[in-house]
């Protein structure tokens, strides 16, 4: 009997096409892991088991018919909590939308489910995506798979978590300031954030407008390219204004090397405060098997840098305050009872449906956008923004893709980060490829040597050059023979086909 653990996507899926397996075997072992983990893990806010067993049984009669297959066929795979998909509830981990049933699928759930992928269910996260540790969930915490007293990241938390402890073999999370490469660091796996536009965020619930990204995680490098390949393949969403036309396969020059090619370094970045010496050596380490492979390593300046969390954190509560506005407490979600006047009712539903954090950042976003406040703060965000673009652009001159820490340090514990500034700092290595728009990826180093958690380093290149992003992570994956570990605590127990 095969271990789900031990098998990536492409194995899962080209077993159910060759009949080793059927798709109802890994469902049912997919479904069994988790039993088996979530008292422990407790990544998911909803398991969908009678989707998955359908969607599962839907390709066993497609095989049996002689019908083609599509890449991801049989693969469990679990979705972030504010991406709609029918017969599940769409909550974003908040009382707001505690009951809310979803009334569409969104695109990328779509052509996952498209490419044959099986829906386990809805992974947990920080309540709209506000937060880096998962804590901000108005219904319960996620822990980190390798040190349960400790966060998985966030906010896509659960949806690293699931993956990590080997729940699902892929996962969709969304990142609006690293939530994606962020837990992945944190989780130890690959973790993508595309260039803004590849992927449609139609039927994503929307943080940040323009710095929404959705994206894939995966174990190993291969099955995040595979999964992008699913959400990228069908071409531009016309329901998603944003969305654009990738024709790339991100799976054809997975394994080109990387010999003669340039990797440049900002050395600001690698002496940042807050950076601890087990991170900064294990980026060290990557830029070393890079270099042994062939890649030049070269320095860059990235000048404006240290301004991108003050700008994002005035433009991205701007754009989640006009984005929760259309939750009022009447049209859907929380409803408060009693009320005497529709203000009255609109005021309760909304101070008790919304967490600390989402109403923190709503009146930091309504402050900013007030008359007198929005000349002085808004305006100058923005360019400062035009300005880290201008960054970027003038460093990939010299370069192919940049290589510099995901997190600046590995998990911490609940409730060590009680001061709100603090963990916004945890995205100080993340946010400026949100704010330029650009692709990034975190790719697991091991475990560090003194802390025996997961650490990793991340790679950012130009807009709609991913799959160069991927070809590079494989190389890092190469040089240290990765395998896409599921943490030693989970592993073996349950998830046997």
């Amino acid at each position: 009997m095969a271990n789900l653990d031990t098998l990536s996507a492409a194995q899962l899926a080209a077993g159910v096409a060759a009949g080793d397996f059927s798709a109802t075997d890994v469902a049912r072992a997919s479904l069994d892991a988790i039993d088996a983990r979530e008292p422990k893990v407790q990544a998911f806010l909803e398991v969908s088991a009678d989707l998955a067993l359908a969607a599962a049984a839907k390709t066993d009669a497609a095989r049996a018919a002689g019908q083609p297959l599509g890449p991801l066929a049989g693969v469990p795979v679990a979705f972030k909590d504010n991406m709609h998909l029918v017969g599940t509830r769409t909550t974003c981990a908040s009382k707001m939308l505690e009951s809310y049933q979803s009334t569409f699928t969104a695109t990328c759930v779509q052509r996952m489910l498209d490419a044959g992928a099986t829906p386990m269910g809805k992974a947990n996260m920080d309540e709209f995506a506000f937060g880096s540790s998962t804590e901000s969930s108005a219904f319960h915490r996620t822990n980190n798979p390798w040190d349960v007293t400790r966060v998985p990241g966030g906010s896509s938390g659960g949806s690293a978590a699931a993956v990590a402890a080997g729940e699902v073999t892929i996962s969709l999370g969304s990142d609006t300031g690293g939530s994606i490469r962020q837990p992945a660091s944190l989780c130890g796996v690959v973790g993508m954030k595309p260039t803004y536009g590849a992927v449609s965020r139609y039927g994503v619930v929307a943080f940040g407008s323009s710095l929404d990204q959705v994206g894939p995680f995966g174990r190993r490098v291969e099955d995040v390219a595979l999964a992008m390949n699913a959400l990228v393949g069908a071409g531009r969403d016309p329901y998603d204004s944003t969305s654009q036309d990738c024709p790339v396969d991100f799976l054809e020059h997975l394994e080109d090397p990387v010999e003669g090619r340039v990797v440049g370094v900002v050395p600001a970045l690698m002496e940042a405060a807050g950076l601890t010496d087990e991170v900064k050596s294990a980026v060290e380490s990557a830029a070393r098997a890079l270099s042994d492979q062939g890649a030049k390593i070269v320095e860059v300046e990235l000048p404006n840098l240290a301004s991108a969390i003050a700008a994002y954190y005035v433009i991205a509560p701007c754009e989640a305050f006009s984005n929760l506005a259309r939750f009022d407490g009447v049209r859907y979600g929380y409803q408060e009872q009693g009320c005497t006047s529709l203000a009255e009712q609109t005021s309760l539903s909304r101070a008790h449906g919304f967490g600390e954090e989402a109403k923190r950042r709503q009146m930091l976003g309504a402050y900013l956008l007030s008359s007198g406040t929005y000349d002085k703060y808004y305006y100058p965000a923005q360019q400062v923004r035009t300005l880290i673009t201008q960054d970027y652009a003038r460093a990939y001159e010299s370069c192919d893709v940049i290589l510099m820490p995901a997190s600046p340090r590995t998990a911490f514990k609940f409730g060590e980060m009680s001061d709100p500034t603090q963990m916004y700092a945890s995205d100080m290595f993340t946010i400026s490829n949100n704010i330029a728009g650009n692709g990034g990826v975190s790719v697991p180093l091991g475990l560090g040597e003194k802390s025996g958690l997961p650490v990793s380093a991340q790679l950012q290149g130009p807009a709609f050059k991913d799959r160069s992003l991927l070809q590079f992570a494989r190389a890092i994956e190469r040089g240290f023979d990765a395998a896409g570990a599921v943490a030693p605590a989970f592993a073996g127990k349950g998830g046997e086909l």
